[in-house]
């Protein structure tokens, strides 16, 4: 039926005859002669209906935003001083023969050009919403992004197979999706939070290197970069250790970026988590943002300021230091503003001084805090920070946990303000990182318990088995992250293949033989039967294309995403469902008000 896109008519066509078909975006009407821009996947192209032919531009006429239209006619150039060079069609207009409406529409909830809609009305209407420009460009970018890990990948002699959608309810850190079973009264299947032991099943089986581009679900808490079902790249491989596993899957994000974006991603950066936490306050810092921590907590345990000395002499405390240069600018009711910022990550409140002139010691600063600092304290400030005439210094004294945390969140908004950006504090660049050596464990304090970190299937590193029985905190995990800008795009590890080693992991997170049996039972077994060596990694494709795209949500990514609220707008979704369903399914709803 059509001969070409709308958006890919050009030059190339001068002078055909050519058959579109899509929505029409505008019409106007200058006095005689209506001009309609006609919209497609591909983009725009101008159509020009003139009145000579009657039957065609009576129909025009008639033609309203968002009707669905066929368009015959001939390419021409545009009128000299009329091209428009944002389009690939620009350069060009169809005069049309012929146009039928091949169905109207209703008047459109709002203009697909208006980008000052809320994301309530865009996800209500989220059809209409997919027909801007926007998410058109963005879903089709994520589709190139798909294809081209697949490329990839099967390049790299990786299989694709799919894992089970209704599988076991297993702790892996979040809720489960739970879906009740009609034939096993009482029972209940569970969506996947990830394919993470069917892989390693697949390695124990022999299928060697492993992907899959699969639906995983989890019911947690939502935030822009999170849904209750997301989409994994998930991969997995035998006979490879850590370094020879980041390189296979840094080298698939750095062709997916050249191939689908256009773009060489620079030489990615490597921190351990240690040191990731000690200068940036996160295991997923933004290298973009030109600032960094700067220990304090040695310093501060002989100043007489209880607000510094208890962290800095308590077990687990940290005070650090982040020097903003130039941020002497700012005004108190700016630093006040920050300090009830930091308080959402439960810092108690922000310290801070003003540098007016370094070279006076304490006689040179600006705060409420140094006349509880000794000289000596001071001097160490001003050296360790390298702070000069102009420059603000934030301090975070609490546990390591809540600085971290706070201090943290800090230096990223105030890299990424406007002052941030003024002051030299951001640049607009792609930065890639490796973060790698987690810790295995981390304490519960309230249920006085180790907990893994990632999964209790993940590999410590080499020599510190024995750690697990003597000092879990000490043990370091073959554990690795991909960041980029700030954003986790991926995780893995090497995993645990031996029983001994596995049994050590287990007795440090307090999980006896008889609930390991229980929870993972299925997939112990399967590991006495030689399991190889093997390891992974699984990246989040909708995180993925939403940093390509630039987008501020990864709902600006999905087709049909859900609310913060994990509902879905357009089709109601959840929603009740009538007595015989819940019957056949053995459930009974217990109304809270009297339970």
């Amino acid at each position: 039926m059509r001969t070409t896109y709308c958006g890919l008519v050009s030059e190339t066509l001068m002078d055909q005859t050519v058959t579109l078909m899509g929505w029409a975006h505008r019409r106007r009407d200058h006095g005689g002669v209506i001009f309609i821009d006609l919209r497609d996947r591909e983009g725009l192209v101008q159509i020009v209906c003139d009145p000579d032919r009657p039957e065609m531009f009576k129909a025009a006429e008639g033609v309203r935003n968002e009707f669905c239209l066929k368009v015959v006619g001939k390419v021409r150039a545009r009128p000299a001083g009329t091209e428009n060079t944002n389009l690939t069609s620009g350069k060009i207009e169809v005069l049309a023969y012929e146009l039928e409406v091949l169905n109207a529409s209703v008047t459109p909830p709002f203009q697909l050009d208006d980008d000052n809609l809320s994301e309530t009305v865009r996800l209500t209407h989220r059809v209409l919403d997919l027909r801007r420009p926007m998410m058109q460009k963005n879903l089709m970018l994520r589709y190139r992004v798909a294809m081209e890990v697949r490329k990839y990948l099967d390049e790299q002699g990786f299989v694709d197979i799919e894992t089970p959608m209704l599988t076991k309810s297993t702790p892996e850190g979040a809720r489960d999706y739970l879906v009740p079973s009609r034939v096993h009264d009482g029972m209940f299947f569970a969506l996947p939070q990830s394919p993470q032991l069917f892989k390693q099943l697949l390695m124990v089986a022999g299928f060697d290197r492993y992907y899959q581009i699969t639906k995983c679900f989890r019911d947690e808490d939502l935030r822009a970069d999170r849904q209750p079902e997301f989409t994994q790249i998930d991969i997995e491989t035998s006979f490879l250790d850590e370094a020879e596993i980041r390189a296979i899957t840094e080298g698939m994000v750095r062709t997916v970026f050249r191939k689908a974006l256009g773009v060489e991603l620079p030489v990615y950066g490597e921190l351990t988590y240690a040191e990731a936490m000690h200068r940036y306050g996160s295991d997923k810092p933004d290298l973009r943002v030109k600032l960094e921590f700067t220990e304090m907590t040695d310093v501060m345990k002989t100043v007489d300021f209880k607000v510094f000395a208890g962290p800095a002499t308590s077990k687990g405390g940290r005070v650090a230091a982040l020097r903003v240069p130039g941020g002497g600018e700012m005004s108190r009711s700016e630093i006040d503003a920050y300090t009830e910022f930091v308080k959402i990550y439960g810092a108690k409140g922000l310290a801070w001084i003003k540098v007016n002139d370094a070279g006076k010691g304490r006689d040179g600063l600006q705060s409420p805090i140094v006349k509880n600092l000794h000289d000596a304290a001071i001097a160490e400030i001003l050296a360790r920070t390298g702070a000069c005439n102009g420059d603000l210094i934030f301090f975070g004294a609490d546990k390591a946990k809540v600085v971290n945390d706070a201090l943290g969140a800090l230096r990223v908004k105030i890299g990424h303000s406007e002052f941030g950006r003024n002051h030299g504090l951001f640049e607009d660049k792609w930065a890639p990182l490796w973060v790698v050596d987690f810790p295995m464990f981390e304490h519960d304090d309230e249920a006085g318990r180790w907990n893994a970190v990632h999964h209790p299937f993940t590999a410590p590193k080499d020599g510190h088995e024995d750690l697990m029985d003597t000092d879990p905190g000490a043990c370091i995990a073959k554990a690795y992250d991909m960041v980029l800008n700030g954003w986790e795009l991926g995780g893995g590890s090497v995993r645990i293949h031996r029983a001994e080693v596995q049994s050590k992991v287990f007795k440090a997170l307090n999980i006896s033989a008889e609930d390991a049996k229980v929870k993972f039972g299925f997939l112990l077994d399967a590991l006495q039967y030689g399991a190889p060596p093997h390891g992974g990694l699984a990246f989040g494709l909708d995180r993925l294309v939403t940093l390509m795209t630039k987008a501020e949500s990864i709902r600006d990514v999905i087709a049909f995403p859900k609310t913060q609220r994990a509902q879905c707008l357009l089709t109601g979704a959840p929603s009740n469902v009538d007595e015989a369903q819940l019957r056949e399914l053995h459930i009974r709803l217990r109304n809270p008000a009297q339970a």
